[in-house]
């Protein structure tokens, strides 16, 4: 299990990016974060990643303390950061040096067929659309077997088309090892079709505001009555979560749509 308790980020500016986060993502679920823009969700990511240090509070995973990059964590950017002296399958199994040779090919190559890219695993990154790098960084972060795989909004430079196909691989790879998964996005229908709960920020400072739950069976149609019903209530919380603590439920200030 993941455990955030009592999280709090506050920059040497006096920027308060984080307050009082509390949040339990249990093994093998998928949780989507998701709020306007300056909420934290980023810095978030970064905390449980350890690639920073939080003002107060803790980050666990089954009971030991994150303080730094873990092994049991993946990180996947909105960028693919492939290292472009390296080819598709060696970018794939760069941070496999501890395992042996042959099981570190044989993870590769079935990443590299989990994702459709068998056929490139000799190419260079620079050869590949960008739909296909972020393929081959998806098939990088999940070849190790993480225990926790955090997504900063890896498909928001996509088009339509091909975000929804890295759905499809992304959930696939995750159907085998079954990660906990926390998803940073601001794609109400990206949550919807990939996360068991929706997670709702508020910003200035940025804390949790509302969870809204996503009982779904899958593989989900974007277009059934269920998906549209969850993707209302994800947006009403969005919506609630930008309105200034006075306004009372029901009201809506000028501007106050999250969108």
């Amino acid at each position: 299990m993941l455990s955030i308790q009592t999280l709090s980020k506050t920059y040497a500016d006096g920027t308060q990016a984080l307050s009082g986060i509390d949040l339990e993502v249990a093994g093998g679920e998928i949780v989507a974060l998701i709020g306007g823009s300056g909420c934290g969700k980023t810095t978030l990511l970064r905390l449980v990643a350890g690639l920073d240090r939080a003002s107060a509070g803790s980050v666990r995973l089954d009971g030991e303390a994150i303080a730094g990059p873990h092994p049991g964590v993946g990180l996947v950017f909105q960028e693919p950061r492939l290292l472009p002296w390296l080819d598709v399958a060696a970018n794939v199994g760069f941070g496999l040096d501890g395992v042996a040779r042959d099981e570190r090919r044989a993870r590769v190559a079935h990443a590299l067929e989990r994702v459709g890219l068998s056929e490139h695993a000799g190419r260079w990154p620079r050869e590949l659309s960008g739909g296909q790098q972020q393929r081959v960084s998806i098939a990088r972060a999940f070849v190790a077997h993480p225990r926790v795989l955090l997504l900063d909004e890896p498909f928001s430079a996509l088009d339509a088309f091909t975000r929804k196909d890295l759905h499809h691989h992304l959930l696939a790879l995750w159907e085998e090892v079954r990660p906990t998964v926390l998803l940073v996005t601001h794609d109400v229908s990206e949550a919807v079709a990939l996360a068991d709960r929706a997670v709702v920020m508020r910003p200035k400072p940025g804390r949790l505001d509302d969870t809204v739950r996503l009982p779904l069976a899958r593989p989900r149609d974007p277009a059934s009555a269920q998906s549209e019903a969850a993707a209302r209530n994800v947006l009403s919380a969005l919506d609630r979560s930008l309105r200034p603590a006075h306004v009372r439920p029901g009201t809506a200030p000028e501007g106050a749509n999250w969108w």
